[in-house]
């Protein structure tokens, strides 16, 4: 306990913290389970709880920044992949899983299965004007699978986040993560009307 509170009063973050607690625990174990310990003593010490998870909402000018960039950028497919998912508030994952054959364009509905779902269960996400947008502007419809195509490997990306770091910085907003295009989409929703459960489900 000692230890852990001088982690924090260095000013280490909850979860840095807690790391090295984690460590130990795991050090302290393997000696448990070659005979050198008879039990871990860090096996009670508690973790700290502290939520340090910030999200960040655009003002109107850092979204026009952004929206120029992404609007202008050489990097078409990560352009469309960050205004997808700002146009649907969808997890990046559920987007570079995403298939046409998901899609209802006439509908304007994207199914996305329990198995791309974080929740297992199948999600309709409407598909709004700037949505249909970015898919009428992808060239993969009837030549790929999956809606984003990384044409330099002729698969599906697994990461964006090198190429949304240049974004970003090239926007003027170097604090913004992916992650966060899915609450400032939820806080789209809220200042145009929608109550609180509609944006939660």
């Amino acid at each position: 306990l000692t230890f852990q509170a001088g982690l924090k009063e260095e000013g280490l973050s909850a979860s840095s913290c807690n790391h090295y607690i984690k460590l130990l625990r795991h050090a302290l174990n393997l000696a448990v389970e070659w005979d050198l310990l008879e039990k871990n003593p860090a096996t009670r010490v508690p973790l700290f709880l502290e939520d340090n998870k910030v999200e960040h909402y655009l003002e109107d000018d850092e979204l026009e920044r952004l929206l120029t960039v992404l609007r202008t950028d050489d990097n078409r497919n990560v352009c469309s992949i960050a205004l997808f998912l700002l146009s649907t508030g969808a997890r990046l994952n559920e987007v570079l899983r995403a298939k046409w054959s998901d899609c209802d364009i006439d509908r304007r509905v994207w199914r996305i299965p329990a198995s791309n779902s974080k929740s297992k269960r199948i999600r309709s996400v409407p598909l709004n004007d700037s949505a249909l947008d970015v898919l009428s502007l992808l060239d993969t419809l009837g030549e790929y699978e999956y809606l984003f195509i990384n044409h330099k490997t002729g698969k599906t990306y697994t990461t964006i986040h090198k190429v949304w770091g240049r974004l970003r910085g090239k926007a003027g907003v170097p604090h913004l993560r992916i992650h966060d295009l899915r609450h400032q989409y939820a806080s789209f929703l809220v200042n145009s009307g929608r109550t609180l459960y509609e944006v939660q489900q």
